[in-house]
C-alpha cells in the first residue's frame, strides 16, 4: 500500500510540474521570439528527455553487471515509445477534446517543422536499428559522433525556421505571476525560475515514480530485461508528456506534437549516438523489435499528421496497437 501511495503521489508531482513547465515554455518561447513550432520540439521537447537519457548515461557509468543492457534499453525504448504510445494518448486527446478544440481534428502546426522532426528520427533510427549486429569500434564512434554532430544540425535549422512566434492572447497567464497589477509580459527571469521548478518537479516525480515500479516489479519477479525496455521509459518519458495532453486540448498542435516528434528527433540522435559510442551495440532481439515497432510509428505519423493533416482513429489504433503487440511479445519470450 506505501508503494502504491508513493507511485500516486509521484505522478501527482509529475502533473504539477507538466502544468508549470507548459506555462513557463510558452511564455519563454514568446519572451525569445522563438517559433511555436521550435517552442515544442526544442524548448520543451528536450527538458522533458532528459530524465531518460540520463538514466541511460548513469548505467554506462556503473559497474554493475547487465548495467550496459539496462542503458541499451533505456536507449531504444524511449523513441518507441514517443512514436507509438505517447502518440497514441495524443490523438486519443484530440478525439475526446475535439468539441472544445476549434480546428476540431484538423491539425494546426507549422509543417516545416513536424516534416523535419519526423524525417530525422525515421532516417537516424533506422540507422541505429542498421547497426544493431554489433559494428568494429572504430565504425561504431564514428557514427556516434555523426550522431551527436547531427543533431547540432537538427537544432540549426529547427530555430531558424520555427514558424511564427505565439501571440500574448493565447498565452495563460505565468502561473508564478499572480498579482492584481500582473503585466502582460512577465519577467524573463520569473519565466525561468517557473521553468525550472517544473522542470524540477517531473524530473524527481520521474524518478520517484521509476524507483516504486521498481519495487512494485521486482516484489512480482519481473525480469530486468522487461524493466529497462518497458518500465523505465513508461515511467520518465509518458509522464512528462502530460505536457502534450494538456497543449492539444487546447488546440496548441504545434506545442503538443512537437513536444512529442521533437523528443522522438533528441532520443534517436542523442543517446543512440551514446550507445554507438560507448558500448558494442550488440542488440537483443527485442531491443531490434522496439526499434521496428517505433519505426512503424514514426511513418504512421508521417502518413497521418503530415499528409493527412489531422489525426485520424486508424492511426491513433495503429499506435496502441504497436505498443501493445511489443509489449504481448516481451511478456511472452521473458
Amino acid at each position: 500500500m506505501g508503494e502504491a501511495f508513493l507511485l500516486a503521489l509521484s505522478f501527482a508531482v509529475v502533473l504539477a510540474g507538466a502544468l508549470l513547465f507548459t506555462n513557463a515554455v510558452e511564455w519563454l518561447g514568446h519572451r525569445l521570439g522563438v517559433g511555436e513550432g521550435a517552442v515544442g520540439s526544442v524548448l520543451a521537447a528536450v527538458g522533458t528527455a532528459m530524465p531518460e537519457t540520463l538514466i541511460a548515461i548513469v548505467a554506462l557509468l556503473s559497474v554493475d553487471e547487465g548495467s550496459e543492457d539496462v542503458a541499451i534499453g533505456a536507449i531504444v525504448g524511449a523513441p518507441f515509445l514517443l512514436a507509438t504510445l505517447a502518440m497514441g494518448l495524443v490523438g486519443l486527446f484530440a478525439f475526446l477534446y475535439r468539441e472544445k478544440r476549434e480546428q476540431g481534428l484538423e491539425l494546426e502546426v507549422h509543417r516545416p517543422t513536424l516534416e523535419r522532426d519526423l524525417m530525422f528520427f525515421l532516417a537516424l533510427f533506422a540507422l541505429g536499428g542498421a547497426l544493431a549486429w554489433g559494428p568494429p569500434a572504430p565504425i561504431r564512434i564514428g557514427v556516434g559522433v555523426c550522431f551527436l554532430v547531427a543533431y547540432g544540425f537538427y537544432l540549426r535549422l529547427t530555430l531558424r525556421g520555427g514558424g511564427e512566434v505565439q501571440e500574448e492572447e493565447t498565452l495563460n497567464p505565468l502561473i508564478f505571476e499572480r498579482r492584481p497589477d500582473r503585466r502582460e509580459d512577465p519577467p524573463l527571469a520569473l519565466c525561468v525560475v517557473q521553468l525550472v521548478v517544473g522542470l524540477v518537479a517531473m524530473v524527481g516525480g520521474a524518478h520517484l515514480f521509476v524507483e516504486e515500479l521498481l519495487h512494485i516489479a521486482e516484489s512480482i519477479g519481473v525480469e530486468a530485461l522487461v524493466l529497462a525496455l518497458i518500465l523505465a521509459p513508461l515511467a520518465t518519458e509518458l509522464p512528462e508528456k502530460v505536457n502534450s495532453f494538456f497543449w492539444v486540448r487546447e488546440g496548441k498542435d504545434a506545442l503538443a506534437l512537437g513536444n512529442i516528434t521533437g523528443a522522438m528527433v533528441f532520443q534517436s540522435m542523442i543517446p543512440v549516438g551514446i550507445g554507438l559510442i560507448f558500448t558494442d551495440w550488440e542488440l537483443s532481439g527485442n531491443a531490434i523489435l522496439s526499434i521496428c515497432l517505433g519505426l512503424a510509428g514514426g511513418v504512421l505519423a508521417y502518413e497521418s499528421l503530415h499528409l493527412s493533416r489531422r489525426f485520424k482513429l486508424p492511426a491513433v489504433i495503429g499506435w496502441f496497437a504497436l505498443y501493445a503487440s511489443f509489449i504481448f511479445v516481451v511478456a511472452f519470450s521473458a
